[in-house]
């Protein structure tokens, strides 16, 4: 359960750790599963490939219990709202980053964007949008399949930039910005914000809120770092509360940033 002080975190830095949200063992058997998937020896780091690989959703029974555990929805609850969001079925798209100098595309500061607008390509995921209503995402999420220290690659997070990203989102409407629009005025926006980093032990979930500005960064360590970024969805596509009388900390954290 999220205490006060974490709840205002939340608000306040626009994400919170949760340690220790689902067994270290579920996270050994999510990897298995993903260097089987890479045709890779977790032992031998010439058949890596580098810098770094992306995998799609997997929705076998380790990621789901992973991330359906009581102390990540207890968190939902309190973060979003009892019965205003929708239970993950797989654990969203991997990024897996493996030691080496080389810089990747993933290494720039952005903003996860959530649905596709009308000129947008399907499959074209730099195209999709985001709006400041959040629409299609409640909460960004980053789960830690493997131990993760300050040499591991651990993503970079800007501490408060949700609250300036909604003062870049408003004038934009219900339309919002495309990925590549919103990453260029997101950075600039929040250049000044201090950088923090999700290090952890597997097993560690952060629950950050959806406009948080983050971004990848090379591997200086040893060890392949096993990242899980899934979203959690809202129960409805358009689901912050306009009249302001259910007001969850994601919302609060908005009205925050818009001077409300």
């Amino acid at each position: 359960m999220l205490d006060d002080a974490q709840v205002n975190a939340f608000v306040e830095d626009g994400f919170v750790r949760i340690m220790g949200a689902f067994p270290r063992e579920i996270a050994d058997e999510c990897r298995e599963i993903i260097w089987r998937d890479l045709d890779a020896d977790p032992g031998g780091p010439a058949t890596w490939p580098r810098p770094v690989a992306a995998r799609p959703e997997y929705a076998q029974a380790p990621f789901v219990a992973a991330a359906n555990t009581p102390r990540l929805h207890a968190a939902f609850d309190i973060l979003v709202g009892k019965g205003r969001w929708t239970p993950r079925t797989s654990l969203g798209g991997f990024v897996i980053r493996f030691p080496g100098d080389e810089p990747a595309v993933v290494d720039g500061w952005h903003v996860d964007v959530s649905f596709p607008g009308p000129a947008s390509d399907p499959d074209d995921y730099m195209t999709w949008r985001a709006n400041v209503e959040s629409r299609d995402r409640a909460l960004l999420m980053f789960f830690l399949l493997s131990d993760v220290g300050q040499n591991d690659a651990p993503t970079r997070l800007r501490v408060g930039s949700h609250l300036d990203v909604a003062r870049v989102l408003e004038p934009e409407g219900e339309l919002g910005l495309d990925a590549r629009e919103l990453a260029r005025r997101a950075d600039a926006a929040t250049g000044h914000r201090p950088t923090a980093h999700a290090t952890g032990s597997a097993g560690d979930v952060y629950l950050c809120h959806p406009f948080l500005v983050h971004a990848g960064q090379p591997h200086a360590g040893e060890n392949p770092r096993f990242l899980g970024q899934p979203k959690l969805s809202p129960a409805t596509s358009l689901w912050l509360d306009p009249e302001g009388t259910c007001v969850s900390p994601v919302e609060a954290a908005i009205r925050r940033g818009l001077g409300r």
